[in-house]
């Protein structure tokens, strides 16, 4: 049976191979340190833990759901992004959980690409990105993004290109893999920048909340219902990676338009998770506060290590990463990483995963213990 086609545009996700190495390395007997991915290790809330076990013994608990999620649930996220970012939403018809926000990457680029539109994609930025377009028969059109320019895209530049064919454009702030954010007036030009070229911009936003005094979201602009959606997860903010729960808000149409992939893809959310990111998304401040007291200690310690490695880093990033620069003369990042890896046994991203712009970097996770880290500065 020969695969399809479109299996040719894209490889298996990074991870995926480099884990299988790592682990292989460990089945040696190497004391690995695992620095590479951003999966948390820390647990959800007793509350949110005591929410799902409760759960289990509801009326209907094991039956399908809806595809639109507990109304409740829905309610939740407005009142999150209310209370939060100060953004209004209608539960009913302007916020749709998905089980996680990597799902609803597909299902918003299923509800509005066409083979042959065109997608702007950040370069460096989260991978998924260009696999997905590529996988819709989509056509990726990169825009760089680069440290002397804060990571944030060059508009007047970009407004001189012919977009007649882009129908979507991607943007993450805080943005992942640097940890940069963009400021109100920044996305404020986003905003306008979509409705000049008639674009449906999508801001990818999980990382709101971690170690970022100043969480803003894009449907805070002026404007941005109209040509906006943003997506958000519970993974980051509140230890739940692998619960797979997340959102996407915009206007009713927009919204409309994924639901009618969505309720083709799957069978509603588990009943007691949606119970469990209720009570979550409910969380008071001390959660908040702990979490990044957590990861503040974590960072201050990794800086240690980056510093060891004579990499430079900027202190203003956000999110649970550290992005680092690789010292002067050292071309190449996943050699760089390879040899930390098999002489010192710590596993690091290069930065290159991300796009070509992430040539001559590395990214650090926080999702590591402190003791771990400790460990690995002291291994050099």
């Amino acid at each position: 049976m020969i695969a399809a086609n479109r299996l040719n545009t894209v490889e298996e996700y990074y991870f995926s191979k480099k884990l299988r190495e790592v682990r292989g390395l460990m089945a040696e007997g190497r004391p690995i340190i695992n620095m590479g991915i951003g999966s948390p290790d820390l647990e959800p809330s007793i509350g949110v833990q005591d929410a799902i076990k409760d759960a289990l013994s509801h009326d209907g608990a094991h039956q399908y759901q809806s595809y639109q999620g507990l109304p409740e649930l829905r309610e939740a996220f407005a009142s999150f992004y209310k209370n939060k970012f100060g953004v209004t939403v209608d539960p009913q018809t302007e916020v749709l959980p998905l089980m996680g926000s990597k799902e609803g990457i597909m299902h918003i680029s299923l509800a509005f690409l066409n083979p042959g539109d065109e997608v702007l994609i950040p370069n460096p930025g989260y991978p998924t990105y260009t696999s997905v377009t590529n996988l819709v028969g989509a056509l990726p059109r990169y825009y760089d993004l680069t440290g002397k320019n804060g990571w944030f895209p060059d508009l007047e530049e970009l407004s001189k290109q012919d977009l007649s064919k882009t129908k979507l454009m991607w943007t993450s702030y805080p943005h992942m893999p640097t940890g940069a954010t963009a400021n109100r007036e920044q996305l404020k030009k986003l905003v306008d920048f979509a409705r000049e070229h008639d674009i449906l911009l999508v801001n990818d936003n999980p990382y709101s909340f971690v170690l970022n005094q100043d969480p803003i979201s894009i449907l805070e602009m002026e404007g941005a219902m109209d040509v906006a959606l943003e997506l958000n997860s519970l993974s980051k903010t509140f230890n739940m990676a692998g619960w797979r729960v997340g959102m996407v808000l915009g206007n009713s149409e927009h919204i409309n338009a994924v639901l009618k992939v969505k309720s083709n893809m799957d069978s509603g959310m588990f009943y007691g998770i949606q119970k469990g990111a209720i009570a979550a998304l409910k969380s008071s401040e001390s959660w908040f506060s702990n979490l990044n007291k957590v990861y503040h200690e974590r960072r201050e310690l990794m800086y240690a290590l980056a510093d060891k490695l004579k990499c430079t880093y900027d202190k203003n990033s956000v999110g649970m990463f550290v992005w680092a620069k690789l010292p002067a003369g050292v071309s190449s990042s996943e050699k760089f990483i390879d040899e930390v890896l098999y002489d010192k046994n710590i596993f690091i991203t290069p930065g290159t995963i991300f796009g070509s712009n992430g040539e001559g970097y590395i990214r650090f996770s926080l999702c590591v213990t402190a003791d771990k880290i400790k460990e690995a500065v002291n291994r050099f």
